[in-house]
């Protein structure tokens, strides 16, 4: 039986967020998690580009923008995101 690779949370904040065509979002500043199951919910963006600026995303309660994190598709390097299930 395979081990199961394990990403933490952690290892995420500060990667660049990058959408599968390339266009750069920001960097993960943070990350959202429901207390009780412990699941990811949304990406807190730091550094937010000119463009994601122009998109109508959801902000929290300090106005830093969020992405979903059921947008993401693949994490390296890089956390790359769907634009498509994001606007």
């Amino acid at each position: 039986m395979a081990e199961e690779e394990k990403n933490y949370s952690k290892q995420l904040l500060g990667k660049t967020v990058v959408t599968k065509t390339g266009k750069r979002f920001g960097e993960v500043g943070n990350i959202s998690f429901e207390v009780r199951t412990g699941e990811l919910m949304q990406i807190v963006l730091k550094s937010p580009t000119t463009y994601t600026e122009g998109l109508d995303l959801e902000r929290d309660s300090s106005n830093n923008l969020l992405i979903p994190y059921s947008s993401v598709i693949a994490i390296g390097d890089f956390v790359v995101v769907a634009e498509e299930d994001i606007l």
